[in-house]
Parts: C-alpha cells; structure tokens; sequence
C-alpha cells in the first residue's frame, strides 16, 4: 500500500525551476532515500511534505487521498538546519515538541525520559540545551523528531554531525522504528548508509528524477561485468578471449586474488568452467557497483 505518492509536482521560485514533474511512491512501512547532489531539489521536496510549502502543480497524496496540513501531526520532520531552543531543559525540550504533536502532558514526558535513557542522555536530563555539545544537541533533536511515534518519519542528513559511533546507534534507531510501523523517508549523502538500510530510491538532479528503483536492481543495472576471483596459485594469467585483469594481488598463504573483466558476451559460468581446468579456485564473486558510484555516474552524465 502506497503512504505518499508524489505525482507530477512542479515547484518554482520566480524564474529558478526547484522541481520539475517530479513522481515518486513510498510504499508503506518501507525505508526510501531521497538522494541528490546540493541544491538539486530534495529539500524543496521535503518541505512540500511537510506542508511548510505547497506545489505549484502536481499532487501529493497520503495514503490514497490530498494531503493536508493537519497530516503533519502524524509525521516527524528533522530538517538538514537543526533548531532547538536553547535556554529550555533536554526535558523540557521534547515534551514540549510531544505536546505539539498531540500527545498528552504525562505521555510526552514519560516518552522524553525513555528516549533520554535509550540515547545516553540521563545526566543531561535537566539541563539547558545550550550546556550540550553539538553530538548530543542532535541526539535531542533526534529524539524530538521521533517521540510521538509518528507513522512517516522524514530525516533530512540525519547523520550530519555525528561521530561514526553515533551514526550506527541512529542507524540501529531508524531500522528499529520502522520495524515498529514507521514508513522511512530520508534524504543524505551518506551512501554506505543508503545500501545498508534502503530498499527503494529516487536520485534527483536539476529538479527532475533521473534514477528510481530498488537499491539492488539499481546496482544490477550499472554493473561492468567485474569479478573477484581468489585462486591457490601465486598468479593468474590473462586470457583475451575471457577476460582482462583489472587487478591482482597475492595473498599471505602463496595464492592470489584477481579483479577481472569479462569480454563481452562471455559467461561466467563459462569462465569459471576454463579456470578450474588451470587453477584451483577458493572464491568467484560479482563486484556490483557502489552507490557511490552510481551517484557520480549518473549525476556526471547529467552534466556533461
């Protein structure tokens, strides 16, 4: 089942084009990247979900019908440009976004505690959020975001301002929240994490959507024919009618690990049949592209 579908959404800002027909659909229950370089258009986006802005055409539907601004009680919203007030108490802080999300004076509180406890915060429970450092600013922020336990959760470079050890614990935060029923929408540059915990995609470019799908047919899709072979023999020959050597690197136990090309046309079942009457072979793997790399391919294209 579909929770937002965008169809066709234009958005303009006096001549400057910000989204032009973009269309994507966010299944329920699922964790989709938003991906895109600076100024591409993903905020615009964003901010049009959350109703701060509307489109100028097109439509944005939850669960089947418009969106409204009254929606905006069920989602939670980090925005790339954190704002806390500073002279409020940790406490005080999340309850009060709670509060403004509907829930109860006693619910609010008693959901900021365990969150505090959850995220390492307790000695900073009452005090000023001006005392904290930017790492645990944005845990407050985190927590704010996601304290009434909305159904759509939308993170815009959630893992900006964190140490490598805090983005795991978000990451473990994210994935736990949408197993628990929160649909996942989050725009980052981060595309270790995009591989690691999204299913779906949209990369946008110059206001238009230039590559969705799943993260795996995505990978299929930009994928060299390259393969990792690992043999017991100290070295791999090259065989034109095969393959080209990309790489090779002998191992500490006297084998070798190759990077190879197949000539186009060529199997790998067929490969693998031709080396194993030479080599004994310990491991033969498809290397599929990062994300990363298809990021900069596809955004170099659109371009050039």
């Amino acid at each position: 089942m579909s929770l937002i579908e965008v169809k066709d959404v234009v958005k303009r800002y006096d001549k400057h084009v910000a989204l032009d027909h973009v269309s994507l659909n966010v299944q329920e229950g699922e964790v989709y990247g938003l991906l895109g370089p600076n100024g591409a258009g993903k905020t615009t986006l964003i901010r049009i979900l959350n109703q701060i802005i509307k489109q100028d055409e097109g439509e944005v539907l939850l669960e089947g019908r418009p969106l409204t601004p009254s929606d905006v009680m069920h989602m939670g919203y980090l925005p790339e440009e954190r704002g806390l007030y500073k002279k409020m108490k940790v406490i005080d802080q999340i309850e009060f976004i709670g509060r403004l999300k509907g829930m109860s004076k006693r619910d609010a509180r008693t959901a900021a505690r365990m969150w505090i406890d959850k995220l390492g915060l307790s000695e900073w429970t009452n005090k000023k959020i001006e005392a904290l450092s930017k790492g645990m600013a944005q845990k407050v922020q985190f927590i704010s975001t996601v304290v009434h336990r909305p159904k759509l959760l939308i993170f815009d470079e959630p893992f900006s301002g964190f140490d490598p050890v805090n983005v795991e614990q978000l990451k473990r935060e994210i994935l736990e929240l949408n197993r628990d029923g929160s649909t996942i929408l989050f725009s980052t540059h981060n595309m270790a994490s995009v591989e690691e915990i999204c299913r779906e995609i949209t990369l946008i470019d110059r206001s238009h959507a230039v590559l969705q799908g799943d993260v795996y047919s995505i990978r299929q899709q930009f994928k060299k024919n390259l393969f990792r072979i690992t043999i017991a023999e100290p070295v791999l020959a090259p065989d034109a009618a095969l393959y080209s050597i990309m790489g090779l690197e002998q191992n500490s136990v006297g084998g070798c690990e190759a990077v190879v090309a197949l000539v186009a046309g060529v199997s790998m079942r067929e490969t693998i049949a031709t080396l194993n009457e030479k080599y004994t072979i310990l491991g033969f793997e498809e290397i599929l592209p990062s994300m990363n790399e298809i990021f900069i391919e596809t955004v170099t294209k659109q371009h050039e």
